[in-house]
This record gives structure tokens, C-alpha cells and sequence, in this order.
């Protein structure tokens, strides 16, 4: 797994930050998403396949490590 954001569409509702501490965070100036690990332990992705589906504008991108196998 391969994680992204999109920090301009990102609107600091938080709700990834409060699912998955461990890889995201919010930025304190504006609230935004801040991506603590682009590659999640296996341990994390179900979590973090919630997470990037509660946030409200999509601004997590999840991708298999593999490119080839999305």
C-alpha cells in the first residue's frame, strides 16, 4: 500500500487523523491532513482504507505498493 494526499482539496474535518493517529495527523496552522507514512504497516490498511473513506472530499489517495496491481 501507497498512501497520498491531496493537501489543497483537503477541508481539516480530521476525521483520518482521529481513525489512524499513527499515519495521520493535522496541520496546526490550518487543520490539514499531514501524512505521517506513505507506506502503512500491513497491520494498518484496513484502517486506513476507513480512513481515507470518511474523509468527506477524497483527499486520501491509497495505491497498491505495486502499481501494476491497482
Amino acid at each position: 500500500m501507497h498512501l497520498s494526499i491531496e493537501p489543497d482539496a483537503c477541508v481539516g474535518s480530521g476525521q483520518c487523523a482521529l481513525a489512524v493517529p499513527e499515519i495521520f495527523d493535522q496541520d496546526e496552522e490550518d487543520g490539514t491532513v499531514v501524512l505521517l507514512a506513505e507506506q502503512p504497516p500491513q497491520d494498518l490498511h484496513e484502517a486506513v482504507h476507513e480512513a481515507a473513506g470518511l474523509c468527506p472530499v477524497q483527499a486520501i489517495i491509497v495505491a497498491a505498493a505495486d502499481a501494476n496491481t491497482l
